[in-house]
């Protein structure tokens, strides 16, 4: 019996032992899983637990313009966030619902849902969101109610960046924005985005058992380094000044779209760049276009409307004067003309006879002249923007000679603008490679048609055409600064290559001269300052315009002075709508107003003729305290007239006040009573009048009228624009500054039924 228990319990021994064994075994087997192979998951898992690793996010470069003045920088904002696993311990240490309480005041302190707060709170993890870039007066009102409350372990905030640009639409397609996550989507943002990129730092934290930070010693912290940041071409004087301009010419014009290009002829640098209509760079998310939003307003179905949404936003953001193509009509006749001036195969005093249209192959192509301009220099055919003139020009150049020039002034190849999205021009595409070009081909590329460029490119080769020759590449960045502000690096002007000689780039800006002094140009006259340019006017194929038939890009290009280039623009007006479509009035005033800003920014000293010096403003001379007798012989003198109100003997007032500028022959309203109360007019409509109707109402109204725009020497030209608003109250004897447009003499293209046109 005592022999059978012994062996029994031997055999319990020996099972005891083999899962004792057993149960080694797989606790050794599970601790060589958990450190061999699932070492690195559970290590990563201890660190989250025991430290707290925070981003310190770095600033992005600020934008400046060429003056140094602030186009976009970023700010210290922060981040609002909640530590459920508090709230929820705070709420058993205090025995009330801390999740209400938080949601409750939260919402009212940060302007977000009670609800979102409230979810967030009620959530399994240690840290949510509930709200973004909140600055510095709402993130103080927070920490006093945090701290008053000692809620600091629930709700906390951690430092972030926000941009922030300096006017809400200003150069907005140039700039461009950033996503929410801090990247350059469009525009410099993203161009330059590796440049204005900072590196992000990091503060790493130890934690006790409690979650809480541990003393300053168990603390690391790798700071974080801001972007570099650029200094633009652009000059704010010269942005405005576009941007107002190209608004004036879109609404006169009722178009679609105007976009325009101010550069430096002899540099290639940007001074100012545009597109109208444009976005809030503050809110790029946002439909600007009115015409568009009330266009998806009619869409009832969801996709359709998201679509048409999506393609607004595109639209907006869309930097036409690099990404758009269009045909660039007879503003191209630039390039033909240096092609042949430079080539010898005609003279400027060579003449043709324009019967109105010429024949090639089996295409007739008119002249915006239906009847055609008869005997005329080549000069006097670039005035008159005379089609079958430049028809006959480019069949003297031949196909090799014009290709040539073509690809010499860059319409093959991108500028390679430090912008993105420019378009790439594609051989059969955009345009017909020298083997694929035959006469016919040549004949409708002589006048701009057939073929696409973008509106940097037009212009780019227009300053070659201006500047002696050399083809320059555009550039929006002149300089880059490190975070001290020294600058690490600099963009030098490249001279792409020479295209034309001296020679022929001086007789081509003097024949350019003439187009706006006696062609189809005279709409960018400035009194005293030597402005050449040309118009264009392109149909846009495979369009047809409701109501108006074919819709059409008018367009305008200039610079100034004349002999000595400084200064080129460019507008083009996508889609006008009316009777009277061109470049010559679409675009030339607006063109004129910009380079005549251009032109006294930059302390051009004007050059009058004799004609001009006759229509010279003057300065009021101070008058107030002088007899009137007195008042009356130095107006007089000056060859200034008056308008006397009250019945003393002395003058105790003026308008226009002293040392104000004063058309020649100008009015000058003199006070005589000691109490006077200055007399106000409304002011008339001048628009649609003509020069002698308008200064002839301003007499009667008792203002003074100051003529801009056209010479107002050739055709007939009536008023388009006025300084100030009819009907508005304005002091007798102010200046209102009246715009004159010619409606006839500057057609550069006949929009009828022509079997060909420009």
């Amino acid at each position: 019996m005592q022999k059978a228990i012994k062996k029994v319990s031997l055999k319990r021994i020996r099972v005891l032992m083999l899962v004792i064994f057993v149960g080694f075994a797989i606790l050794g087997i599970k601790l060589m899983w958990v450190q061999l192979v699932k070492g690195n998951y559970y290590k990563e898992k201890a660190l989250q637990n025991q430290l707290s690793d925070t981003v310190v996010e770095a600033q992005r470069g600020t934008i400046y313009d060429s003056n140094m003045n602030v186009l976009v920088q970023s700010a210290t904002v922060w981040k609002v966030f909640v530590d459920p696993v508090s709230v929820k311990s705070e709420t058993e240490k205090y025995g009330k619902d801390v999740a209400e309480e938080l949601a409750q005041n939260l919402s009212k302190i940060l302007g977000v849902k009670k609800e979102d707060v409230l979810a967030a709170c009620k959530k399994d993890t240690r840290y949510e969101v509930i709200k973004d870039d909140v600055e510095h007066e709402m993130k103080q009102k927070l920490l006093a109610y945090t701290t008053d409350n000692k809620y600091t372990s629930c709700v906390g905030v951690e430092a972030s960046t926000k941009r922030y640009y300096s006017s809400s639409s200003f150069a907005a397609t140039v700039l461009g924005f950033v996503g929410s996550d801090g990247q350059g989507i469009e525009g410099l943002e993203s161009f330059y985005d590796d440049t204005l990129t900072g590196t992000a730092g990091r503060i790493v934290t130890a934690k006790n058992a409690q979650a809480g930070s541990m003393p300053n010693n168990y603390e690391s912290v790798i700071d974080s380094t801001d972007g570099s940041s650029i200094v633009l071409t652009i000059d704010d004087v010269l942005q405005y000044s576009l941007e107002k301009n190209l608004d004036t010419a879109r609404t006169n014009a009722d178009a679609k779209y105007a976009y325009g290009v101010v550069m430096d002829v002899n540099t290639g640098a940007i001074l100012a760049m545009s597109n109208k209509p444009d976005y809030n760079s503050d809110d790029p998310w946002k439909i600007k276009d009115e015409d568009a939003k009330k266009e998806i307003a009619k869409l009832t179905d969801k996709k359709e409307r998201a679509q048409a949404e999506s393609d607004a936003l595109i639209a907006q953001w869309r930097n036409r004067t690099i990404s758009d193509t269009y045909e660039p009509g007879s503003v191209f006749k630039i390039v033909t003309a240096a092609a042949a001036l430079e080539e010898g195969v005609v003279k400027p005093d060579d003449t043709y006879y324009d019967s109105g249209s010429i024949e090639v192959e089996d295409r007739v192509y008119h002249c915006q002249l239906r009847t055609g301009h008869g005997l005329e220099t080549f000069s006097e055919g670039l005035q008159n923007s005379c089609n079958p003139w430049f028809i006959t020009v480019g069949q003297k150049l031949g196909v090799h000679n014009f290709y040539k020039y073509f690809e010499a002034f860059g319409f093959t190849e991108k500028t390679n603008i430090d912008l993105p999205g420019e378009a790439t021009p594609a051989a059969g595409v955009t345009y017909h490679t020298e083997d694929e070009m035959g006469r016919v081909e040549l004949a409708s590329e002589s006048f701009g048609q057939s073929f696409q460029v973008s509106p940097i490119q037009m212009i780019t080769a227009v300053c070659a055409a201006a500047n002696g020759g050399k083809l320059m590449q555009p550039y929006v960045v002149k300089e880059v600064l490190d975070t001290e502000g020294n600058v690490t690096s600099t963009t030098q002007p490249k001279v792409r290559r020479q295209v034309i000689s001296e020679s022929t780039s001086s007789t081509l800006s003097l024949m350019l001269e003439e187009v706006v002094k006696y062609g189809t140009g005279k709409n960018a006259y400035v009194a005293g300052y030597r402005v050449a340019g040309k118009t264009g006017t392109s149909e846009k194929l495979g369009t047809i315009q409701d109501d108006t038939g074919k819709k059409y890009v008018t367009s305008f290009v200039a610079f100034a002075p004349a002999n000595d280039p400084k200064v080129a623009v460019l507008i083009a007006v996508d889609e006008p709508k009316g009777g009277n479509i061109g470049g010559g009035t679409n675009a030339a005033p607006s063109v004129a107003a910009v380079i005549e800003e251009a032109m006294k920014y930059y302390n051009v000293q004007p050059q009058y003729t004799e004609d001009e010096m006759s229509k010279l403003e003057t300065v009021t001379p101070s008058l107030v305290g002088m007899s009137l007798n007195k008042a009356q012989s130095v107006l007089e003198d000056n060859d200034l007239t008056y308008i006397v109100v009250g019945n003393g003997k002395e003058v105790t007032g003026q308008s226009p006040a002293a040392d104000r500028n004063i058309p020649g022959g100008g009015t000058v309203v003199l006070y005589t009573e000691k109490d006077y109360k200055a007399e106000t007019v409304k002011v008339p409509d001048f628009t649609g009048l003509g020069v002698s109707e308008a200064n002839q109402l301003a007499a009667e109204s008792g203002l003074n009228i100051r003529f801009s725009g056209n010479n107002l020497e050739s055709g007939t030209v009536t008023a388009y624009r006025q300084s100030e608003e009819k009907d508005s109250e304005i002091e007798k004897g102010s200046v209102i500054t009246v715009f004159f447009i010619a409606s006839s003499g500057v057609s550069d293209t006949y929009t009828g039924d022509a079997a060909v046109e420009d």
